[in-house]
Parts: structure tokens; sequence; C-alpha cells
């Protein structure tokens, strides 16, 4: 069998186990019998338990930002390319339950270097989202002024509440991809859409504030 294969084998077995039984708990023993090979050749290939979840990592993240870019169809509005970047999200997610525990939740509580492997991930999904949303934003009422600060703040805040999101729908039975992007999009896009077309929720005045401009 090519080494390829072979190696794809003991990194879908290893993606389950991990994303099974979690890291700490996880044996190389269980890894090796799951991908029907034997744990020498597994140590052979990959070196080490953390060499092996390292890789497991790269390879998920990967996977996914790969298939939010594929999903977000450019030259469409600005509503409908977040929809389909969101369907792709968490369609991935759902299709592999595994590697999406093994994201965002096996990686982030093990400490470095595993943690810094998801951040460079999130880091990049987040970019993507601020570029789609500012370049929208700016297109919708033609204000290159627009602060990138507002912009990055709402893709921080969007990225996380999908990835909550997509947490709940995989252990949550009968949710789909689609109901879950459905529910983001009806969270998020109202206030999206008011900056896209240049009107942002103020805070209200404070007591003193408003009582100074009634006496005027």
């Amino acid at each position: 069998m090519p080494r390829a294969v072979r190696e794809r084998q003991m990194m879908d077995a290893a993606v389950r186990t991990f994303g099974q039984r979690g890291y700490r708990a996880a044996s190389m023993d269980e890894i090796a019998e799951l991908a029907g090979v034997s744990k020498p050749l597994v140590y052979l290939y990959l070196h080490s338990k953390e060499e092996l979840f390292t890789a497991c990592i790269r390879r998920e993240a990967k996977a996914l930002v790969d298939a939010v870019r594929a999903g977000a169809e450019p030259g469409l509005p600005a509503d409908r390319q977040l929809w389909s970047g969101l369907r792709a999200f968490f369609t991935h997610t759902a299709e592999h339950p595994d590697g999406w525990a093994v994201l965002h939740r096996q990686a982030r509580t093990h400490g470095e270097p595993f943690a810094d492997e998801v951040a460079a991930m999130r880091d990049e999904i987040v970019a993507f989202v601020t570029e789609l949303i500012g370049a929208a934003a700016r297109e919708a009422h033609r204000d290159p002024a627009l602060p990138d600060r507002d912009v990055a703040g709402l893709a921080q805040a969007l990225v996380g509440a999908a990835e909550s999101l997509a947490g709940w729908a995989n252990e949550t039975p009968g949710v789909s991809a689609k109901e879950a992007a459905a529910t983001l999009m009806n969270f998020s896009w109202a206030g999206l859409e008011n900056l896209m077309n240049g009107r942002s929720w103020q805070p209200p005045a404070s007591p003193d504030r408003e009582r100074a401009a009634s006496a005027r």
C-alpha cells in the first residue's frame, strides 16, 4: 500500500480516536488497531503522540478553511455570500464531527503548541470574514472610511458565534447545517445589514447628558 494511503488511514483513525476519547485518554494502541496497522508503524510514520495530534489539527484546520472559502461564492450579494459561507462551515462541521471536536474542544484545552495551531486557523477564518464584510459594507454605502475596527469586531463575534453554534448543532439531534446557518443569519444579519447601509446602533446617552439636553 502506498505510504500516503496508509498515512491517511492512520490520520483518519487518530482523528476519530482523539475526537471521541480526547487527547489524554486516546492511546497509540487504539489508533493503530483502528487503522489496521502495528503501533511501531504509527511511530515510524508519525513519530509521537504529540506530533500525530498536531498533524491531525493541521489537516482538519486546512480542510475546514478550504471548505469555507470554497463555499462563499464571490460576486453574490453580501447576504448570499455570508449565507453560502455559513452553510459550508456548518455542513463541514456536521460531516466531520470528530475533526471538529479535535479543533474546538481537544486542541484548545491542552495548551501549546496545540492551541496555537487552532488559533492560526481561526485567525485565517476571521480575516476572510472580515474581508468579506468590509468589502460589502464599503460598497453598500460607498464609505471608504468605514472603521476597520468595527468590521473586525463583527467578524470576531460572528466566528465565535458560529463555533459555539456548531458545537451545539453537533450535539443536538435533528439540527441540520441549513438550520444552523439560518439561525446565525437571523441572529447576525440585521446588524450587518445596518452597517452596510451606514446605520449603526448607538448606546443611549448617560442620564446626566439627557438631563442637560432636556434643560436646553
